[in-house]
């Protein structure tokens, strides 16, 4: 079974190599793919110079010309996937707030077939933030029990990033266009995929806030996930498709 990471990056030349190394050390089998948007500060020149330090073929760079968001950057990385025929594909922050060490217990629930999307999860088991302002935590926490609201799907963190899937399911979401690049593609993918009539799980992890580099978190990313909960809603009710 093939298993690909895909990282995305834009100015993580403080982590990129840090990440890298954790991932494989804690998923033996693990490829990776870092998807970057032309970062100013040479992260892709790092990894280049890990990839050439490498014995074995396992990480590999996707150069993007422009920075476009989130959303677009993992299109690449899963079209990118599915040409190779990876069969479980994860996506995971470059900052290290999510910890590779959960890779494994996420993909096992893949392996043993009891999800075909597993979420790494902030809220499923209380409020597992560390090193977040309790203003963060209020909107992000508020945001979560918005989206429940609004769509339905009983996930308590339907805008986490780190997520693995099955193949089969970035197959079939992929077949319609995306519609969000931040926050908002997030919950897009959650929603498609359990429309689509996939299983979702969570699996409890701990968010580390990042120590170094800078959040790129902002307002448009925000207001873009307020008014696409409500987009994806109604594109299901009046469409029956998205």
């Amino acid at each position: 079974m093939k298993v690909l990471v895909i990282i995305p990056t834009y100015n993580e030349a403080e982590n990129i190599r840090s990440v890298i190394q954790q991932v494989f050390e804690e998923v033996k089998a693990a490829h990776i793919l870092v998807v970057d948007d032309s970062s100013p500060d040479g992260t892709a020149t790092l990894v280049q110079e890990t990839i050439a330090k490498r014995e074995t073929q396992k990480l590999f760079l996707l150069e993007r010309p422009n920075k476009e968001g989130l959303g677009k950057a993992y299109l690449s990385g899963f079209q990118w996937a599915l040409a190779r025929q990876y069969d479980y594909i994860f996506e995971m922050d470059a900052d290290l707030s999510h910890n590779p060490k959960e890779l494994l217990p996420m993909l096992a629930l893949l392996k043993e077939n009891k999800a075909d999307l597993v979420i790494g999860s902030r809220y499923v088991s209380g409020i597992n933030v560390v090193n977040w302002p309790l203003s963060r935590i209020i909107l992000s926490y508020g945001a979560s029990f918005y989206v429940r609201m609004i769509t339905g799907m009983r996930i308590k963190d339907p805008t986490a990033g780190f997520v693995g899937y099955k193949s089969a399911v970035l197959k079939t979401i992929l077949k319609y266009p995306l519609h969000f690049v931040g926050y908002a593609f997030q919950i897009e993918m959650k929603y498609k995929a359990w429309k689509s009539g996939f299983s979702l799980k969570e699996h409890p992890i701990v968010f580390q806030n990042r120590e170094k580099g800078a959040s790129k978190m902002n307002s448009s990313i925000i207001f873009e996930s307020i008014y696409g909960v409500i987009y994806l809603k109604f594109a299901y009710l009046f469409k029956r498709k998205l």
